[in-house]
């Protein structure tokens, strides 16, 4: 959530907001208060209009909210731990630490979500009802709650992948083959169809000059790249099955003392040995860590008086794995973390070092021996 404002927990689960989910609510808050509610209700002042504007977007934020920790919830419950919630410009994701074991624990986490927006939009739709000609503000609010709660579970049910129904589709794919694999490729694919469709349907609707036809392809270009990566994903994660971060970590670890300026160390040791991350000594003992992303971070004109120690990560900031770790959770935590390599330890013993480079190595190194 590194690009995210962390909002606090919810059952234990992070929740947090990505920035551009701001551009959202700015645009969804606009258009409510200077055209729906004052076309729907022209005798509405602007202060009312903009009140119920507003109210209308955070409920929308909420909705997406509950529509996610229904994803998270289900997902719990069957043993599948969620590190945290974001909401981000095209809605929610619930980031769930592996994938699921069995076809029917992804069917039901997928078709969680959908579930839970029917059931927002119908509670909605009896309070708009129960509103109306009572308080006409609640009742025009709550009615365009429940349109729009409709809509997203609708929307999330079509059958392209990584959307609920792509997920769906997977998990009975997936039952009836027993190939996890194969069924994400299917899921897939078909995702990728309905994308270009969402992006020819938007080219036409532009060339008859609905402009609202750019908002339906820039989606329909968003699904394609999430189904492609979401494909690479589970083919990493097929790639790196059975794999330890001993299997693959550098044995032979490069020290360096803490009390050489950074001049010395670039020159002696970052250029002629190619390594971008060193471990640190302090009289014979570990002391902590230091990345080409440190160096970076200090202007050159210091680079000869500044020692390596002040610019190092302490040992105790140093995230660790494992050797018994498997490669698959130590990448997922250089990813959640946004680091590109960590120390890997025998108990309390630095026994290597494994960073992006060596995934990528032995995965390379794997397909080339077809194995």
């Amino acid at each position: 959530m590194k690009s995210s404002i962390q909002l606090g927990t919810v059952f234990g689960i992070p929740v947090g907001i990505n920035y551009s989910w701001l551009i959202i609510f700015v645009l969804v808050t606009v258009s409510l208060s200077t055209v729906y509610f004052p076309n729907q209700h022209p005798e509405w002042g602007p202060g009312l209009a903009w009140g119920i504007g507003a109210a209308t977007s955070l409920l929308l934020f909420v909705s997406v909210i509950l529509h996610e920790l229904a994803h998270s919830v289900v997902s719990v419950a069957q043993g599948i731990p969620v590190r945290s919630i974001t909401l981000f410009i095209f809605g929610g994701v619930a980031s769930i630490s592996q994938e699921p074991r069995k076809a029917q624990h992804e069917f039901f986490m997928a078709l969680a979500g959908p579930v839970s927006s029917l059931c927002l939009a119908l509670v909605f739709w009896l309070a708009s009802i129960a509103t109306s000609g009572v308080l006409p503000p609640v009742s025009s609010l709550t009615q365009w709650l429940a349109y729009i709660n409709l809509t997203l579970a609708l929307f999330n049910l079509v059958p392209g992948f990584p959307l609920d129904g792509g997920r769906v589709l997977r998990s009975l794919v997936w039952w009836v083959t027993g190939n996890f694999k194969s069924a994400t490729r299917v899921a897939t694919i078909l995702g990728q169809v309905v994308a270009y469709g969402f992006i020819v349907a938007g080219i036409l609707m532009v060339i008859r000059g609905n402009f609202d036809g750019l908002w339906l392809a820039f989606i329909g270009w968003f699904l394609e790249n999430a189904a492609s990566q979401s494909y690479q994903q589970v083919a990493l994660q097929e790639a790196l099955r059975g794999v330890k971060a001993g299997d693959i970590m550098e044995r032979e670890c490069a020290y360096i003392p803490g009390n050489l300026t950074i001049d010395l160390f670039v020159h002696n040791y970052v250029l002629p040995q190619s390594r971008r991350c060193f471990l640190l000594t302090d009289r014979g003992r570990l002391s902590g860590m230091v990345t080409l992303h440190d160096v970076k971070e200090v202007p050159k004109d210091r680079w000869e008086n500044t020692q390596v120690r002040d610019i190092m990560m302490s040992l105790d900031k140093v995230k660790r794995v494992q050797a018994s770790d498997d490669a698959w959770s130590v990448l997922q935590l250089m990813d959640s973390e946004d680091v590109n390599q960590v120390p890997v330890m025998d108990g309390d013993q630095v026994v290597g070092l494994i960073s992006r480079e060596n995934v990528i190595r032995f995965i390379r190194m794997r397909s080339e021996l077809g194995i």
